[in-house]
């Protein structure tokens, strides 16, 4: 398969931070986009919540695992979830 070239402009301190972090997991950059875009194809969403109120994410992250899971959840088991990542836990 032949190879094209994607030109992002983003923040240079961003990508010192994003390039550093690649580094630590073993990756460049074009390792780490290559990856987000053949989980965007594959999934056929972005893989992971966009949204400007954290706690909004948080519940769209719990309504997701909630979909995902072999039994249905409770609503308090959901807000349960939703507030642990709120909470960072």
């Amino acid at each position: 398969m032949s190879q094209v070239t994607l030109s992002v402009r983003m923040d240079e301190e961003v990508k010192r931070l994003f390039d550093s972090f690649c580094a630590e997991v073993g990756m460049n950059a074009s390792v780490a986009v290559n990856i987000f875009a053949k989980t965007v194809i594959r999934e056929r969403r972005i893989p992971f919540a966009i949204a400007a109120d954290p706690i909004e994410a948080a519940l769209d992250e719990a309504d997701a695992e909630a979909a995902r899971s072999p039994r249905t959840l409770t609503h308090e088991e959901v807000f349960s979830r939703a507030r642990a990542r709120i909470d960072g836990v």
